[in-house]
C-alpha cells in the first residue's frame, strides 16, 4: 500500500478469548463471577489492613494494602472489555486511543506489581536476615517511598513501552487477536516493519523481569540460609510462614508473562489462556493465598467482619 493511500486506524476490535463465542453466556457469567469476587476479595484485604492500627503500621501489611489495589485495577482494566465482548460483537469494539489507554494502563499496572513483589523480597529479607535492624531502616517514610517508587518506575517503563508500540503507523487490518490490546498483537497491526521494535520493547521487558527476578531470588537466597541457622523448629516455622505467601505470589506472577513473552511464536489460543490466568485468576488467589496463610491476617479480618456485624445490630 503506497504511504499517501493509507488511512489511519480509527478503532480496533477485539478479537477476545478463543473458544468462548460458542457459550458466550456461561462464559460471561464465569467472568463476572471471577471479576466480582476478585474486586470483594481484595477491597476486604485493603480494608483490613487499613482498619487495623497494627497491621497498617508494618510495612509487610502496608505493601499488602498496595498489592491489593493493584490487583483489583488490573483485573479492571482487562475483565470489564472481556465481559463487553461475550455481550455483544459491538462490545469487541475499541477506539484507537482506548486501545493506548488500555495497554498503557495493562503495563503500568503489571510493571509496578513486579516491582513491588521485589520490593516485598527485600523486606522480607531485613525481617529474617537483620531483624534488629528492621524498624529502623524499613521506616514508615522508607515504606512509603519505595511503594511510591514502584508506581513511578512502573509509569515510565509503561511508557516507554507504549511510545514504542504507538509511534508506528496503524492503516490496514484493525482486528487485534487478543482480548487485550497488548504489545505483541497490537504490533502484528503495524503499517512497518516491527522487527527493531520487538527487539527493543522484549528486551526492555525482558531486563525489567529478569532483574526483579534475580532480585527476589537473592533475597530469598539470603532467606533460606538465614532460616536454616535458626536452632529450633518453631523459630524455622514462623520465619519460613512469613515468606512463604510472598513467594507462592511470585511464581504464580512471573510464570504466565514469561511464557508469553519469551514464546512470541507461540498460539494465540495459548497465550489468552494463560493470560487470563494472571490478569484474571492471579488477582483472585493473592487475597485468599495471603490470608489463609498468614494468622495475623485472619485475626485482623475476624475483627472488622465481626465488629461490622455487631455495629449493624445495634
Amino acid at each position: 500500500m503506497e504511504p499517501g493511500n493509507q488511512t489511519p486506524v480509527t478503532e480496533f476490535i477485539l478479537e477476545g478469548l478463543p473458544n468462548t463465542r460458542e457459550r458466550p453466556s456461561l462464559f460471561f457469567l464465569l467472568f463476572l463471577l471471577l471479576y466480582l469476587l476478585t474486586l470483594l476479595g481484595n477491597a476486604l484485604t485493603l480494608l483490613t489492613v487499613l482498619c487495623d492500627p497494627r497491621l497498617h503500621a508494618l510495612p509487610m501489611y502496608c505493601f499488602l494494602g498496595h498489592l491489593s489495589f493493584l490487583d483489583a485495577c488490573l483485573s479492571s482494566v482487562t475483565v470489564p472489555k472481556i465481559l463487553a465482548g461475550l455481550a455483544g460483537p459491538g462490545g469487541r469494539a475499541i477506539s484507537f486511543g482506548g486501545c493506548v489507554a488500555q495497554l498503557y494502563a495493562f503495563h503500568v499496572l503489571a510493571s509496578t506489581e513486579c516491582f513491588l513483589y521485589t520490593v516485598m523480597a527485600y523486606d522480607r529479607f531485613l525481617a529474617v536476615c537483620h531483624p534488629l535492624r528492621y524498624r529502623v531502616v524499613m521506616s514508615r517514610k522508607t515504606c512509603l517511598r519505595l511503594a511510591a517508587g514502584t508506581w513511578l518506575t512502573g509509569s515510565l517503563h509503561a511508557g516507554i513501552q507504549a511510545f514504542l508500540t504507538f509511534r508506528l503507523p496503524y492503516c490496514g487490518p484493525n482486528h487485534v487477536e487478543y482480548f487485550v490490546c497488548d504489545i505483541p498483537a497490537v504490533l502484528k497491526l503495524a503499517c512497518a516493519d516491527t522487527a527493531a521494535n520487538q527487539v527493543v520493547i522484549l528486551a526492555n521487558i525482558g531486563a525489567v523481569a529478569a532483574g526483579c527476578l534475580l532480585l527476589i531470588c537473592v533475597s530469598y537466597a539470603s532467606i533460606a540460609s538465614a532460616i536454616l541457622k535458626i536452632r529450633t523448629a518453631r523459630g524455622r516455622q514462623r520465619a519460613f510462614s512469613t515468606c512463604s505467601a510472598h513467594l507462592t505470589l511470585v511464581l504464580l506472577y512471573y510464570g504466565p508473562p514469561v511464557f508469553i513473552y519469551l514464546h512470541p511464536a507461540s498460539s494465540q489460543a495459548s497465550d489468552g489462556v494463560v493470560a487470563v490466568f494472571y490478569t484474571a485468576v492471579t488477582p483472585l488467589l493473592n487475597p485468599f493465598i495471603y490470608t489463609l496463610r498468614n494468622q495475623e491476617m485472619k485475626k485482623a479480618l475476624r475483627k472488622l467482619v465481626c465488629g461490622q456485624t455487631l455495629s449493624w445490630r445495634a
